[in-house]
């Protein structure tokens, strides 16, 4: 007979409780927001460290994310013009928050827009939702699988940990506005959500979320990435351009003043670069490879930062004998036949085109090429652009696949596009796609080496700069413009 191994149930420890408190000014939520969460995590720190140098567990160590939220009890009148900084109706809108530190700037604005729109005042306080111990770790420190081998019970008996049950998409996929208390959502993710994707950002990229800067370029090639060190270092010498340093991943950082840090000793899955400036406005580049799921899973993570824009560059097949190697896809419609987003996002789902990211694409095309009006029709197509998921469509029968796109209009095949599109429109996250063509597989030009070189040597500079020339332009744009509201659905959060 096996011995009985059952452990005595022990009793839970948190924090002094702090009472609810209301405010009726960003900065004071903020602040209060900011030291509940200190408060909270030591406590988790404090006792994680206490017990790993052999003292006995008092209980289980349990500590909650502060909550934010607002009750309102009359229909406000906004300006109809704006997407976002006010609830649809009277009831009570909550929202569990993570990392104030990191999303401080973000916060005060959300806020202020709820104070001024609704004026009631703002209500902090702890949730009921317990604060993983791997999220409450400082940076560089993890809870490692083994350290369950120095206690005598397993972690989950003295900590929370993450826990899959509550952390998903249910608000941004419109399933989850509103609890079983009748708390309406009043933001798109969850505390444990945002932590999640913060923990598999550095993972995947080797950088520090703090580093992401609100302007995003995703790109399918290297070569993008290399044009892309190359700029912001001539940037970073320019004192009049407003950006400050260069990181890169294992968080080294180049300034003006030298380097600190030291680069990662592998490229990570995902290489990223950050440009950045004083208030988070520079430009975040991101080699996602090849491949939907990949697409897929590094937007989902970066979503929950609650970028401002984010723009696909890469490399496409041209469909048209029309086109020729280097010309540009500016994508004002999609073809999903990617499927990493079925279940969430169902493909009778029609993804826009923005205007306002289709306008400052066409004008940065127009400026850095000197092209404009009906010249420009020489080099760059607007059009529908097909995104699938099988790299090496051409071996298959074609009849159906070709079919398929002449019937669909499309002039352009890759396998990223959509994707980003489709989880920007999902995320509520303003987005646009511009291709250069590097191949024509229907017309003999296939993909081969030595085919491409002198485009790569010619075209990755030129299409680059029309990507950071798009971004410069939409900074400028005010968020309320920015913001489309295309983007939102019948019930919809408050924050962006």
């Amino acid at each position: 007979m096996k011995p009985n191994t059952t452990l005595p149930e022990l009793p839970v420890k948190t924090p002094e409780g702090l009472s609810p408190s209301l405010h009726e000014t960003a900065a004071a939520a903020v602040e209060d927001l900011q030291e509940r969460y200190r408060e909270a995590t030591a406590f988790l720190r404090e006792h994680f460290d206490a017990v790993m140098r052999g003292a006995p567990p008092e209980g289980r160590y349990r500590a909650y994310y502060p909550q934010l939220s607002i009750t309102t009890s009359s229909y406000a009148k906004v300006d109809s013009r704006l997407s976002f900084g006010h609830v649809a109706e009277p009831g009570r809108y909550g929202a569990t928050i993570t990392r104030p530190d990191l999303f401080g700037n973000y916060l005060h604005q959300q806020i202020s827009l709820l104070l001024e729109n609704h004026n009631v005042p703002i209500v902090v306080e702890t949730s009921d939702t317990p604060i993983p111990l791997h999220f409450a770790m400082d940076a560089g420190r993890h809870v490692e699988g083994a350290i369950e081998d120095h206690l005598d019970r397993p972690l989950r008996d003295l900590f929370d940990v993450p826990d899959l049950n509550t952390t998903n998409d249910n608000v941004v996929n419109g399933i989850g506005v509103i609890d079983g208390e009748g708390l309406r959502a009043l933001a798109p993710f969850s505390a444990q959500r945002v932590d999640y994707s913060l923990a598999r950002l550095a993972h995947y990229t080797a950088t520090a979320p703090e580093h992401f800067q609100n302007h995003v370029l995703f790109t399918n090639y290297q070569f993008y990435m290399d044009e892309f060190v190359t700029y912001a270092e001539a940037m970073i010498r320019d004192e009049a351009s407003g950006y400050v340093a260069l990181v890169a991943p294992g968080n080294h950082m180049l300034t003006r003043n030298g380097e600190s840090g030291t680069p990662a000793s592998k490229m990570p899955q995902m290489p990223t670069y950050h440009l950045t400036r004083k208030d988070g406005s520079g430009i975040t580049m991101v080699n996602i490879g090849v491949g939907p799921s990949n697409a897929k899973t590094i937007t989902d993570h970066i979503a929950v930062l609650r970028p401002h824009v984010w723009l696909m560059l890469g490399h496409c097949a041209g469909l048209r004998n029309s086109q020729s190697l280097g010309d540009y896809v500016l994508a004002h419609a999609y073809v999903r036949e990617d499927h990493v987003l079925d279940d969430d996002l169902p493909v009778w789902v029609p993804i826009p085109a923005l205007a306002e990211v289709q306008v400052a694409l066409e004008e940065a095309v127009e400026e850095v090429t000197n092209l404009e009006g009906y010249e420009l029709k020489k080099i760059m197509r607007t059009g529908t652009v097909a995104t699938i998921d099988n790299r090496n469509w051409e071996l298959r029968d074609q009849s159906g696949p070709v079919h398929r796109l002449s019937q669909s209009r499309a002039i352009a095949l890759d396998m990223e596009s959509a994707t980003i599109a489709a989880n920007g429109f999902r995320f509520r996250v303003p987005y646009g796609t511009l291709l250069c063509v590097s191949d024509k597989p229907l017309h003999g030009e296939l993909k081969l080496p030595g085919m491409a070189t002198q485009f790569y040597k010619t075209q990755v500079a030129q299409h680059l700069l029309i990507g950071i020339r798009t971004m410069e332009s939409l900074r400028e744009m005010p968020l309320e413009r920015l913001h489309s509201r295309k983007l939102r659905s019948f019930e919809e959060t408050a924050f962006l």
